[in-house]
C-alpha cells in the first residue's frame, strides 16, 4: 500500500532573516526557529541571517545552490526609531527582495514582527507573493495550501496580492522551536557576544499607548510549560551560550510564571546567566532574589517616564514610585538595571522632563537609554491621539517613519536637555547609544567578553 504522504513532494524553503541591526548588540532571529520547527522534517529548509554575511555575492551564491521553492524573508525593524537621523530599512529589503528574485524562481513570503505592523504597505511594495501577519506558524498551513491548490485566502493572517482584508488573531496550534547547534549563524552569535534566544510566553496583557506587542501576538498570554523552556535553555547552554536573553514583551507580565520558569532553570542545571525586559511594577517579597539565584544577572525596565502625568498618558501599569521600588528590589538582589525611557509623548512639556531627569538621578547604579520621540504605529491608541490632534490622517502611510510630536515641548529641546543633563556620563545613552555603543561594545567582544555588556558603562 502506497502511502499518500510520498506523493506530496518535499520543497525547499529558505528562510532569511533581514534584520542587520547590530547595536547595542545583535539580536539572535528567535522567531524563524519556530517557523522552522512547524515545518518540521516535511520539507527541507535552510535558516541564514544577513548579519552572518560578508557580501551580496555570497548570498546570491548560496541561493542558487540551494534552489529554494518559497523563501520567508523576515522582517523585524522597519526604522531605527530615531527621529533625529532617522533610516528606514525599506530600501534594504526592497535591494534583498530583488536578489533573490534575480537568483531564484522562488515564491516570496513575508513575515516578522515589522511586517505585522504594515503588512499591505510591504506587500505592496516589495511585490511579494503572499505574507503571513502576526505567528509564524501559519507558514505551514500556507504550504499545505499550496500543495493541495487550496484556497489560502482563507487561512487568517496570509495576505496575496490580491486580498488586504487581514484577519488577526493568535496562533492556537503546536508551537515547536527547531534549534539546531551546527547552524553556522549559532557560531555567528557564539563568537560575538555569546547570547541566544528564549521565550517564555506570547502575548501581552497591558495596553501601553505606544506598543505594537497586543497587535503581533495578542493580549491573551499563553505560557510555555516551564519544565520545557528550561530543556531549550539547556539545549542553548550545551551548544556554547555564555548568556541566555529572554525576549518576552516583559519577562514579569506574570510573575507565578516567571517565578516557575527561574525555578525549572535551578532544577535543570542553567548555569550561564540569563536576562530580558521588565515592568517596572512592584515585585512581590524576595522575588528578584530567587530569579538571582536561577542565574538572573541583567534587569532591562522598560520605565518610558518619571513623570506620573506622562505615565498615565501612556497608559503604563504602573507609577513613578513603583519603579524607585522595583530598582530597588533589583538593587538588592544584587542584579545590573537598566531602564529604557520614551520621551517627547502626550502630555511631555519641560516640567514633566525634568521631573524624570531628577528622579534619574536618584536612580542608583544603572544605565539609561533614552530614546527622544515616540514612533507612531497603527492599532495602537497613540495613533488614534495622533488622528485626533491632526499630526496624521486618516488613510496616511506611515511606513515612512512618523513620530508624535508633544505640544508642550520640541524633540531637539528635549534632546539638548538630556544631553545637558547628562554631561558627558558614559551611562546616559541617547537614541540607540549608537556612538557610544558602536565605539565600546565591539572591542568587548572582540576581547572575549559575553552579554549584552552595557553594565560596564555604569559609573
Amino acid at each position: 500500500m502506497t502511502c499518500i504522504a510520498c506523493f506530496i513532494s518535499i520543497m525547499k524553503v529558505l528562510l532569511i532573516s533581514a534584520n542587520t541591526l547590530r547595536v547595542p548588540y545583535p539580536v539572535y532571529p528567535l522567531g524563524l526557529d519556530y517557523v522552522a520547527g512547524c515545518l518540521g522534517s516535511r520539507h527541507q529548509t535552510k535558516i541564514i541571517d544577513l548579519n552572518d554575511f560578508s557580501s551580496p555575492e555570497f548570498l546570491e551564491a548560496m541561493i542558487r545552490d540551494f534552489s529554494p521553492d518559497f523563501v520567508g524573508v523576515s522582517i523585524r525593524n522597519i526604522d531605527n526609531t530615531e527621529v533625529i537621523n532617522c533610516r528606514s530599512f525599506l530600501p534594504e529589503y526592497e535591494n534583498l527582495v530583488h536578489l533573490i528574485r534575480k537568483n531564484s524562481k522562488a515564491r516570496i513570503i513575508l513575515g516578522g514582527s515589522g511586517f505585522t505592523i504594515f503588512p499591505v504597505e510591504f506587500m505592496q511594495v516589495l511585490d511579494a507573493d503572499y505574507g503571513i501577519v502576526g505567528e509564524g506558524e501559519r507558514f505551514s498551513l500556507l504550504l499545505d495550501a499550496l500543495e493541495k491548490n487550496a484556497d489560502v485566502s482563507k487561512i487568517p493572517g496570509v495576505l496575496t496580492k490580491e486580498k488586504t482584508e487581514i484577519v488577526y488573531e493568535p496562533y492556537e496550534g503546536v508551537i515547536r522551536r527547531y534549534f539546531d547547534p551546527e547552524n553556522r549563524l549559532i557560531h555567528f552569535y557564539l563568537a560575538y557576544g555569546g547570547m541566544l534566544n528564549l521565550q517564555t510566553k506570547r502575548g501581552c496583557p497591558f495596553h501601553c499607548s505606544y506598543c505594537t506587542y497586543p497587535h503581533i501576538e495578542g493580549g491573551r498570554m499563553r505560557f510555555d510549560e516551564p519544565s520545557e523552556i528550561a530543556k531549550n535553555a539547556r539545549k542553548l547552554q550545551d551548544a556554547g551560550a555564555k548568556y541566555i536573553f529572554i525576549t518576552d514583551s516583559a519577562f514579569n507580565a506574570s510573575y507565578e510564571h516567571s517565578a516557575q520558569v527561574a525555578k525549572a532553570f535551578i532544577q535543570e542545571g542553567i548555569s550561564i546567566p540569563w536576562g530580558g525586559f521588565f515592568a517596572p511594577t512592584i515585585p512581590p517579597v524576595d522575588y528578584f532574589k530567587r530569579l538571582a539565584e536561577a542565574g538572573l544577572t541583567h534587569v532591562e525596565f522598560g520605565t518610558e517616564s518619571l513623570s506620573d502625568v506622562v505615565l498615565t498618558n501612556l497608559r503604563k501599569p504602573f507609577s513613578s514610585s513603583d519603579v524607585f521600588a522595583a530598582h530597588q528590589e533589583a538593587l538588592d538582589a544584587g542584579l545590573h538595571i537598566a531602564h529604557y525611557f520614551l520621551l517627547g509623548g502626550p502630555g511631555e512639556n519641560k516640567e514633566t522632563l525634568q521631573t524624570t531627569l531628577t528622579g534619574i538621578d536618584k536612580l542608583g547604579r544603572a544605565v539609561f537609554f533614552f530614546f527622544c520621540g515616540v514612533r507612531i504605529y497603527p492599532h495602537t491608541a497613540l495613533y488614534d491621539v495622533a488622528l485626533k490632534e491632526g499630526q496624521i490622517f486618516k488613510g496616511q502611510n506611515i511606513l515612512p517613519p512618523v513620530f508624535y510630536r508633544s505640544q508642550g515641548i520640541a524633540v531637539d529641546e528635549i534632546m539638548r536637555t538630556v544631553e545637558q543633563h547628562a554631561n558627558g556620563r558614559l551611562n546616559w545613552l541617547i537614541g540607540a547609544g549608537e556612538a557610544k555603543a558602536t565605539r565600546i561594545l565591539p572591542k568587548l567582544y572582540r576581547r572575549g567578553f559575553t552579554g549584552p555588556l552595557w553594565e560596564y558603562l555604569i559609573q
